[in-house]
């Protein structure tokens, strides 16, 4: 296993990175250009950025703004919000991007993942799963970034995976709903039977307040990547401190 990534998230509504509690309620949280640079100094190994409104409204991110964020860092980054095509997705790569996420998009139209995966090669292809528990199972959700818009896929969660596994996806970022903004650890159960059903890369999201938090989903879930939104934000937690202490549990970090 390679070195586990720590991975910020930005969701960003109008040039503002937002945070919400299960995907509703969102508040301001600062500036993303601001944030970026931040957590490119304190030696993130990824940054992840949703435009949160993009699909509910029916268009994609701005490429001004990817180039703009692409001149600010020296780090891998990825992109997600209302990318409905093969062209859109190369327009972000070729405005900088190193990834591109699609979620709503791909449950519209599956084929979208193994046409992007033949064009740029699956490495660049990473899908975002919505997922919310339903009684013993977990189903997928789609158009989170509005709560007016969101409703269900009618998948469930480990069939979807599997397939976008199959159509060519090169990573998977599970969100885990139930989670998202609660601080009290990532759903291990969920991401354990993920993790299961998938050979590709599977990043942890939803769920993260403490150190310990990172520590157990890659120890018990071996995740290779752990993403978290507002316990960076907020300062609760600075990923200089986080990394010090996953070494000291004997996790592999870079530094």
């Amino acid at each position: 296993m390679t070195a586990r990534r720590i991975i910020p998230c930005l969701d960003v509504r109008d040039g503002r990175v937002v945070k919400g509690v299960r995907f509703k309620d969102h508040v301001d949280m600062g500036d993303a250009s601001e944030l970026a640079a931040r957590y490119r100094d304190q030696g993130a190994d990824e940054l992840v950025f949703y435009d949160i409104t993009a699909s509910p409204e029916g268009r994609t991110l701005d490429y001004d703004w990817v180039s703009d964020i692409a001149r600010l860092l020296d780090i891998p980054f990825c992109v997600a919000g209302g990318i409905r095509s093969v062209d859109q997705a190369a327009r972000c790569l070729d405005h900088g991007a190193d990834k591109v996420s699609i979620n709503s998009p791909a449950l519209e139209r599956p084929d979208l993942i193994g046409e992007m995966s033949d064009r740029f090669g699956a490495q660049c292809v990473v899908l975002g799963v919505d997922s919310k528990r339903a009684g013993d199972d977990w189903v997928v959700h789609q158009y989170t970034g509005d709560p007016t818009a969101s409703r269900g896929a009618g998948r469930r969660t480990l069939d979807w995976i599997v397939e976008a596994q199959g159509l060519g996806a090169g990573e998977i970022v599970l969100n885990c709903m139930d989670e998202d903004g609660v601080r009290r650890g990532y759903d291990i159960a969920q991401l354990q039977a993920t993790r299961a059903c998938l050979t590709i890369p599977l990043v942890a999201s939803g769920g993260a307040g403490a150190a310990d938090h990172f520590r157990d989903v890659f120890q018990q879930a071996d995740v290779s990547g752990a993403l978290a939104a507002s316990v960076f934000h907020s300062g609760v937690l600075a990923i200089p401190d986080l990394k010090r202490q996953l070494e000291g549990d004997g996790i592999e970090v870079r530094r």
